[in-house]
């Protein structure tokens, strides 16, 4: 590992956790970390670990010419590409609006508060599930298509709609925030983003410990959850399908309008049992048009995909990791 020269490092900011992956001029994974978002502390706690973690991940020596560039004397720039929770205006890297997962995001100028900090490094910034998308499409689940969806469910649960090989960004850089659609199952209940009958509300991580702890349930985190689930625990595993069940159905809603080829699904809450998965599948097919009802609906397999997407966007066109060199989970 000592002494490779880091072509990208990718940064992955979401409420609950921060990953960051560094890709050398070969494409290989060279380093990876992975620690607790400082949400709470505020945009300059988490924007101080960011550049604490691209820096111990970044192998490179700091000083030999840069993988892209000719010229034998020229200085190596740090590439950076950062994958974060928020609608981003992906020209300045600037956060235009976050949910209470990250309270103060909003307004964030992410790329340039982080090139500061990292001596002047060329950073691209783009939405989370958008930099999960771009590694996806290159070596996931969904790299033989090119109309897909791809779900995250975690702190929060974010979409991103690609059709002809492209992500659909939209108008007001809203496009794929599948966790602010209305499903039956979450009438009433209030969503991170201020309003209620979201599925968010019901189907994210945090959503479905608050459910379980409702019902009299011990639990705090994900893991207790999964923990429960795991146990034989009834109703943890009525929360997990009360879930899925709002998932199916808004992918199927998704479905109807779009017709993608496959729907991608990521995201540290599908941890918790196959019993969120299994009943989105059963609700998609329920409720989907009869030409959609068996729409493949399946895991995301780029490990640590927020990271690695986000290091490919910022990536030359020379050096393309090769798939398999992309499924080394972070380790902290």
């Amino acid at each position: 590992m000592s002494g490779a020269r880091t072509t990208a490092v990718g940064l992955d900011i979401g409420g609950t956790k921060m990953c960051a992956v560094a890709l050398d001029v070969d494409g290989k994974v060279r380093a990876s970390l992975e620690v607790p978002t400082p949400a709470a502390q505020g945009p300059a706690a988490i924007l101080d670990l960011g550049a604490s973690l691209v820096r111990s991940v970044d192998v490179g020596d700091g000083s030999g010419p840069s993988a892209d560039d000719d010229a034998p004397s020229a200085r190596r720039t740090l590439r950076l590409g950062v994958g974060t929770a928020g609608v981003v205006d992906r020209g300045t890297g600037t956060i235009l609006s976050a949910t209470s997962a990250l309270p103060g995001w909003a307004g964030t100028p992410v790329r340039d508060e982080l090139a500061a900090r990292l001596g002047g490094a060329l950073v691209t910034v783009v939405n989370d599930v958008h930099a999960v998308a771009a590694a996806e499409s290159r070596w996931g689940s969904a790299a033989s298509t090119r109309d897909h969806l791809v779900l995250t469910v975690g702190t929060g649960i974010g979409g991103a709609v690609v059709v002809d090989g492209e992500v659909l960004v939209g108008s007001r850089r809203l496009a794929g925030h599948v966790g602010h659609m209305s499903v039956p199952e979450a009438v009433g209940e209030p969503c991170p983003c201020g309003r209620t009958g979201h599925l968010e509300a019901v189907a994210s991580g945090p959503a479905m410990v608050a459910a379980y702890r409702a019902l009299g349930g011990r639990a705090t985190t994900g893991k207790d959850l999964a923990r429960a689930v795991a146990h034989g625990d009834g109703d943890a595993r009525r929360v997990l399908r009360r879930a899925g069940s709002a998932l199916g159905t808004a992918i199927a809603s998704l479905a109807a309008a779009l017709d993608p080829q496959v729907v991608v699904v990521g995201g540290g809450a599908l941890r918790v049992g196959a019993d969120l998965l299994d009943a989105a599948h059963r609700s998609l097919a329920a409720s989907a048009l009869p030409g959609l009802a068996d729409l493949p609906l399946v895991r995301a397999a780029v490990r640590d995909g927020g990271a690695v997407g986000a290091a490919s966007l910022a990536l030359p066109a020379r050096g393309r990791p090769p798939h398999e060199d992309l499924r080394t989970p972070c380790s902290a």
